[in-house]
């Protein structure tokens, strides 16, 4: 914990006669342990109740200062668990753009990574072919993936496509989308439905966070450019480093 590696009962860090106000002295010196370098995404906060003590000011204090830095996407806090760095990789994905995780965290100078879950094929299930628009039964491939981004999990992905366009879900090895493209089978637009969610113990071990932790759940469909579906995934976005952003405008007065 933070408060293991920093001396705080040793040094008065907060001046109580600053015109400055505690809580906002507090957060300097919360952001400058951030800044050292030592500390890592997902590193736990002493308690409030220890980092009251230590400093010498109110819990209503600490509380106010860690409030402000959760909303500024600095700190996390996780119910039951308490107060934790954020991750350092927080992505803004606009929603008006179709691209591959892999091409969105390369454009932001990351490395991006996959590790497999399943892959299978098979007939499609009833879901399966009413997204996709197939025949029941027609064959599609599937494909389950834990996506990372500089190391830290970020979504669970869980793709099909319908086999006439992926045979094989070993012909895919980082992006699914360059897979595609390959064969000649390039999405041009898609359909996104999202909704917050609270990840399942499964979920939230996969993606490092306490179970009930929230995230976005985002339904996809792509479509060639003949209009065919060509891809449907359920993701699990990861809530606390991810944010989705739309661009809107007003339309015209008749």
């Amino acid at each position: 914990m933070l408060g293991q590696t920093n001396a705080l009962h040793e040094t008065p860090l907060l001046d109580g006669a600053s015109p400055t106000p505690l809580y906002l002295q507090l957060q300097k010196v919360i952001r400058a342990w951030l800044d050292d370098g030592r500390h890592k995404a997902d590193e736990a906060l002493p308690s409030e109740r220890d980092l009251a003590r230590q400093l010498g000011i109110s819990r209503v204090t600490v509380r106010k200062a860690i409030a402000g830095l959760v909303e500024k996407g600095i700190l996390v806090q996780r119910w039951g668990s308490g107060t934790f760095i954020a991750p350092a990789t927080r992505v803004e994905q606009p929603l008006s753009r179709l691209s591959s995780f892999t091409d969105d965290m390369l454009a932001r100078g990351m490395t991006p990574d996959a590790r497999v879950l399943e892959r299978s094929r098979g007939p499609s299930s009833p879901s399966e072919s009413m997204a996709l628009g197939l025949s029941p039964g027609e064959p599609v491939s599937r494909l389950k993936r834990l996506r990372l981004a500089a190391e830290i999990p970020m979504a669970i992905e869980h793709a099909v496509v319908p086999g006439r366009y992926l045979p094989d879900p070993h012909m895919v090895d980082r992006s699914l989308y360059a897979a595609l493209n390959a064969r000649g089978f390039i999405p041009r637009r898609a359909l996104q439905r999202l909704h917050a969610v609270l990840l399942n113990g499964e979920q939230a071990s996969l993606l490092d966070v306490t179970p009930g932790s929230p995230a976005l759940y985002i339904e996809r469909r792509s479509f060639l450019e003949n209009g065919e579906p060509v891809e449907f995934t359920a993701s699990y976005y990861r809530g606390d480093a991810y944010d989705f952003v739309a661009e809107l405008s007003i339309g015209q007065t008749p």
